[in-house]
């Protein structure tokens, strides 16, 4: 009994002394293993979730390096000046990287969203015209409710137009604008967009607001697997004229892809306004793509406008200054990621816009590393 009392007598010494210790040495706890990068799987492939937050970010962009040649708006230089006298002709050559951020929560009132493109671009100065840094997109969504830098409405709604790089030999939309949108969308394919828009410079015109009157845009469009049927069409608050397009697209298989995109516009024939950047009354664009294997694509678009303008006397009289364009490029990929689109272009455009020829060819290629 007594060895007993003496044992416990020492185990309770012993405790007290190792609480004693350790509350006056206190031992930090074993960290946990920290995880600094969680994928985000709602929004698609390349999110992850910033750390602390909810917050979804998907960081991407390109790096493009290509070389014009030729006559007209996607060709080269022409007519300058040389360094030993006279004039000529010479490449238009440009290097870009295009920085992107995706972001994307989601809240009680829908998904809030934001998406930014940046360009640091690396051109010739020989019209002085580098511009190096330029912020191309930077707006906020909320559920279908869009505000900031953006393209028109009138271009994006549409779809754009077809899928050669020199889509637009024949103008079809304004391109970059501040504005306010909203877009409906239900699950039968239907949607509808109204947008209020600041304007500015599209195709050598200003056509920013002038007074607190914005320009407006709206459209419908209905989508299912067969393909899409859009119309659209914009309000220009300045000079209080517009225009309107509808466009048709069919998927006939896996492989083939088509489409046509017809425009009206306001005004005079030979008139222009903030969403009728074409020339004439009306034009049409038409066009598709062939994927011919899992790294070639092939696609086709042809574009004219209509002016309806006499010009010339005699027997000229009464010809149209009409427009026309068919442009051809192929994508080849090579390795995933990095594209080369060659693309040939014939035009006629009759001292039209934007092109600094009346007719001619022009040729480019195009090098873009995607990530």
């Amino acid at each position: 009994m007594k060895n007993l009392y003496l044992l416990l007598s020492a185990s309770a010494l012993s405790t007290i002394s190792l609480a004693a210790y350790s509350a006056e040495n206190p031992v930090a706890a074993e960290p946990e293993t920290a995880e600094y990068v969680r994928i985000c799987d709602i929004y698609g492939a390349g999110y992850f979730y910033i750390p602390g937050t909810e917050t979804c970010l998907r960081v991407g962009g390109f790096i493009r390096y290509e070389v014009r040649a030729g006559d007209g708006p996607y060709g080269g230089h022409n007519d300058i000046a040389s360094k030993l006298g006279g004039t000529d002709d010479t490449y238009h050559v440009q290097a870009r990287l295009s920085l992107r951020t995706w972001t994307g929560t989601e809240t009680e009132l829908g998904t809030l969203s934001t998406y930014t493109q940046t360009n640091f671009s690396f051109r010739e100065s020989i019209h002085g015209d580098q511009n190096p840094v330029a912020l191309y997109y930077g707006w906020i969504q909320l559920g279908g409710l869009r505000i900031g830098k953006d393209e028109s409405v009138f271009e994006t709604f549409a779809n754009y137009a077809g899928s050669v790089i020199g889509d637009d030999i024949v103008p079809y939309s304004p391109v970059e604008t501040n504005l306010i949108s909203y877009t409906y969308k239900n699950d039968n394919g239907v949607s509808a967009v109204v947008s209020l828009e600041q304007g500015g410079s599209s195709y050598g015109n200003d056509y920013t607001i002038d007074s607190y009157a914005p320009h407006v845009v709206g459209g419908v469009k209905y989508a299912a697997k067969w393909g899409a049927v859009t119309v659209v069409a914009g309000y220009d608050a300045n000079y209080e004229e517009g225009a309107i397009k509808a466009r048709l697209d069919g998927k006939i298989n896996e492989q083939l892809s088509l489409f046509v995109m017809a425009g009206y516009g306001t005004g005079d024939d030979d008139s222009f306004n903030y969403y009728k950047p074409w020339k004439g009354d009306w034009a049409v664009w038409a066009g598709g793509s062939y994927r011919i294997n899992t790294k070639l694509k092939f696609n086709l678009q042809a574009s004219y406008s209509d002016s309806g303008v006499a010009k010339g006397s005699g027997a000229a009289r009464g010809q149209a200054d009409n427009h026309f364009a068919v442009v051809t490029n192929v994508n080849y990929e090579p390795v995933p990621g990095f594209v080369i689109t060659p693309e040939i272009a014939y035009f006629s455009l009759d001292d039209g816009k934007p092109a600094t020829d009346d007719d001619g060819f022009s040729g480019m290629v195009r090098f873009q590393r995607n990530f």
